[in-house]
């Protein structure tokens, strides 16, 4: 009699057929412990390269037997059914999305990679008319650091918001920094975010010490611009 399974059972006892924790068998296998908790409690699946994986291991214990293979009589992976079950964790793709939709995915992907090819991208993007010493501190000293380490020190009204403004739109740009942190003066900040805003499209949030006395402002979802 052949014994149904989900992949969540297997992995379990093959981890616990092998002496393993989770820590240990992510290790091996070249995943996170967070990932084989997901596969045991069933919140996903292992794909291919991770099943193959496991079945090299599973080689080594008897008792356990490589999925289909020649102690398959006594354990069976239950494939996934239509259209696909809670361990699954890529869900079946949907092609009825409007083409408008798809047309504006495709074109943000593109834009992602503008700064490729064009070296000044967070020109082009950005509502400004720079000028030559703002072109300069950007993209020739700033930019160009590996570990930026930069003082803007120009007189008032010289463009020291739009210097840093660009700086980080074409961070961000880029992929080189997720979270961004600004400490102006109080009586700044407005100006600071009405500008990044207006003319980067970099919508910060607004940070006050009543926020840091309630909760941490610097945690969760919206956190990465403030």
């Amino acid at each position: 009699m052949t014994l149904k399974f989900n992949t969540g059972d297997w992995v379990r006892t093959l981890r616990r057929q092998l002496g393993m924790t989770q820590s240990q068998l992510a290790e091996s296998l070249g995943v996170t412990f967070v990932t084989v908790s997901r596969w045991e409690t069933g919140q996903a699946r292992p794909n291919r390269l991770a099943l193959k994986a496991l079945s090299s291991l599973a080689k080594t214990v008897p008792e356990i037997g490589p999925p289909g293979g020649a102690t398959a009589g006594r354990f069976e992976i239950r494939e996934p059914q239509a259209p696909y079950e809670p361990f699954s964790a890529v869900p079946i793709p949907d092609f009825r999305t409007e083409s408008e939709t798809v047309r504006l995915f495709v074109e943000g992907e593109r834009l992602c990679y503008g700064h490729i090819f064009s070296p000044t991208f967070g020109v082009e993007t950005a509502l400004i008319d720079p000028v030559p010493h703002q072109i300069i501190a950007v993209y020739h000293h700033m930019l160009s650091q590996p570990r930026l380490r930069f003082l803007l020190a120009d007189d008032a009204g010289a463009g020291k918001t739009i210097m840093t403004g660009l700086y980080v739109r074409e961070m961000l740009s880029r992929r080189l920094i997720r979270r961004v942190l600004i400490v102006p003066p109080a009586g700044l900040v407005g100006n600071w975010k009405r500008e990044l805003h207006t003319l980067f499209s970099l919508q910060l949030r607004e940070v006050t010490g009543p926020d840091c006395r309630v909760d941490n402002p610097f945690s969760g979802i919206g956190s990465d611009l403030a």
